[in-house]
């Protein structure tokens, strides 16, 4: 039983450094830099690292739960965009009743 807890920190101490790796191959240390240390994004960016280090330290509940909060603060402005385009993906059958329905149930003020 302990061997998959082990496993389990282990694998929730890795994955937060590759997304951060993969990132910076992705769009290069400049642009990252400015991305994550913008004024309005400082907060985000202090949880998510915070919640990086806290895993490393060996507490992976609070850890994940800092970076889940920092990371949800850092790309808050994607997810109209990533919503916007999964309700424009008619062919797939679930996401277009599932998005029919919140379209249904929201209000416009």
């Amino acid at each position: 039983m302990s061997g998959n807890l082990d496993i389990h920190v282990q694998k929730n101490e890795v994955e937060p450094l590759l997304f951060l790796t993969g990132l910076l191959l992705i769009i290069g240390p400049r642009k990252m830099f400015s991305f994550f240390f913008q004024r309005h994004k400082l907060k985000g960016t202090s949880f998510f690292l915070g919640g990086v280090a806290i895993v490393l330290l060996r507490w992976p509940l609070l850890g994940m739960l800092l970076e889940a909060y920092g990371f949800l603060s850092l790309f808050k402005g994607f997810f109209p965009v990533v919503f916007g385009f999964l309700s424009n993906a008619s062919d797939i059958p679930f996401l277009s009743t599932l998005f029919r329905r919140l379209q249904g149930t929201s209000s416009m003020v």
